[in-house]
């Protein structure tokens, strides 16, 4: 925080704390000091700070001496506001997106300091306990604000598409790793090379590497064309939208901004697009919507003509809430872990609301009922590397009347070894995705109940449980405590 700020912030604390203390409202302290209320208003909202014989007035009316009204010290009620500020944390914070002032949050915490602080104290106690770094939240942040702009960004599609039409790219599909890589190198002058795994072993595991001074680009010589395609098309988003935070490897190791991640996920936005035009993908997926009977081979078509990953794939499913008013969705990516033999959900997304099933950070099992995890299980025991499994289910969720159409495919994870992965899209079957899907009652498509872990759920008889239910039984525990005595209390 900027030092002229951080004075008016913490001078208008000072000013409201004493005023207060005194029990006077704006009125009388304007007539005590001579200055008008709307300025002195200001003041305490940290907009404006005092001339020098204004602040000798207020100094003088509140019984405290102008040095201290006018230094960094705050007093012991409002000393962990001050450490806050201080830190720089309100900084990190995108309140432009959202539409709210730094002025606007600091007033809120003023209004009362001592339960502020205790709530912040309790959320710092929470990050300490589940390990909770700053990618956490940065990236928390970014998914509210994706979920906020219903995960679609008309500049970074109309972008996409003026990029595609003035270098002639394909518009219906069958972009390739090679033209972009051409792209790449004439436009942006970049120089393409391999991340040899014996030149840097501690980086074998990353997909890319950018250095920017000499604007070179290390590629995992492992990736297949796919997942080549789609890198070089995130490069290009980086250049063509001109977003200059940025991260220099693929997976971000470390998040350094919101900005940052923001940035990121722009230029994947762009990548996406490229490779996956709006137009052609909505006529396919209309196609896709008007079988009367599920065809998983028409999902693999659309992976093998726009030549993507499932993952892009999938995440072109955006258009969905735009094009098709399909808003009440989620999406998924779910890793096995084939030595530890765990599942974790490493992305989501959801839209409209949140929906089931999400991650837990519980450190309990996820549910085996759901088609992402029995697709993932089914994979492990197949060999074979680079083959696609799909799936289809309708899923009904334990104790709601909530059932979700889910679409889903599970691939082998190289080149990051031991780790298989399934990503996964979720529609509620409400009368609209119902009128459009024309598949969704397809006797074929199998039917479960669900739930999100299975620590959680009440099925007695789950051939497919991981674990106890412990926390149900728990919950139904303190349930029949509380109906006791609520019995008794009120006999």
């Amino acid at each position: 925080m900027a030092k002229a700020q951080f004075q008016r912030i913490t001078l208008g604390l000072k000013v409201r704390q004493f005023r207060q203390e005194k029990g006077w409202n704006f009125d009388e302290l304007s007539r005590r000091t001579g200055i008008s209320t709307s300025y002195l208003n200001e003041i305490e909202k940290g907009k404006k700070y005092p001339q020098p014989a204004n602040l000798r007035k207020l100094a003088a009316a509140l019984d405290v001496t102008p040095d201290f009204l006018a230094s960094p010290e705050l007093t012991k009620q409002l000393a962990p506001l001050g450490q806050l500020l201080q830190s720089n944390f309100l900084n990190e914070l995108p309140l432009e997106l959202f539409g709210i002032e730094l002025q606007q949050v600091v007033e809120i915490i003023a209004r009362a300091p001592d339960r502020v602080n205790a709530f912040i104290s309790a959320l710092l106690e929470i990050a300490r306990n589940y390990a909770l770094r700053d990618e956490h939240f940065f990236f928390s942040a970014l998914r509210a604000y994706q979920e906020l702009r219903m995960n679609y960004f008309e500049e970074v599609e109309n972008a996409a598409e003026e990029f595609v039409r003035t270098h002639h790219l394909p518009d219906n599909g069958g972009v390739t790793a090679q033209a972009l890589a051409e792209l790449l190198t004439k436009n942006f002058a970049y120089r393409l090379e391999s991340l040899d795994p014996e030149k840097y072993p501690e980086l074998k595991n990353l997909r890319t590497v950018f250095v920017p001074k000499r604007r070179r680009l290390l590629l995992n010589p492992q990736l297949n064309d796919r997942q080549r395609a789609f890198y070089l098309a995130k490069e290009l988003g980086f250049n063509v939208l001109q977003l200059r935070d940025r991260p220099l490897c693929a997976g971000m190791l470390r998040v350094n901004s919101f900005e940052e991640a923001l940035n990121n996920y722009l230029a994947t936005y762009f990548s996406v697009a490229i490779l996956i035009n709006r137009h052609a993908f909505v006529r396919d997926v209309g196609i896709l919507f008007n079988q009367t009977t599920w065809n998983s081979q028409l999902l693999l078509h659309l992976i093998t003509k726009y030549q993507a990953s499932p993952e892009v794939l999938f995440q072109r499913f955006n258009l969905l809430a735009q094009e098709f008013g399909l808003s009440k969705m989620f999406f998924l990516r779910v890793v096995h872990e084939l030595d530890r033999d765990r599942f974790e959900i490493d992305k989501e997304l959801h839209l409209n609301r949140r929906h089931e099933p999400h991650a837990s950070g519980l450190n309990e099992h996820y549910c085996r009922r759901w088609i992402s995890l029995a697709l993932l299980r089914k994979l492990k025991l197949n060999d074979r590397a680079g083959e696609l499994l799909t799936g289809v289910q309708r899923a009904r969720f334990m104790d709601t009347d909530q059932e979700y159409l889910c679409l889903s495919v599970a691939k082998h994870g190289y080149p990051t070894p031991n780790r298989n992965v399934s990503i996964t899209i979720g529609i509620l079957l409400d009368e609209q995705a119902k009128r459009l899907i024309r598949f969704w009652n397809d006797p074929e498509i199998p039917q479960a109940a669900v739930n999100v872990t299975c620590e959680r759920c009440p099925i007695a008889d789950c051939r497919e449980r991981a674990a106890e239910p412990e926390q149900y039984q728990r919950k139904e525990t303190r349930r029949h405590m509380l109906d006791a005595l609520r019995k008794l209390t009120s006999s």
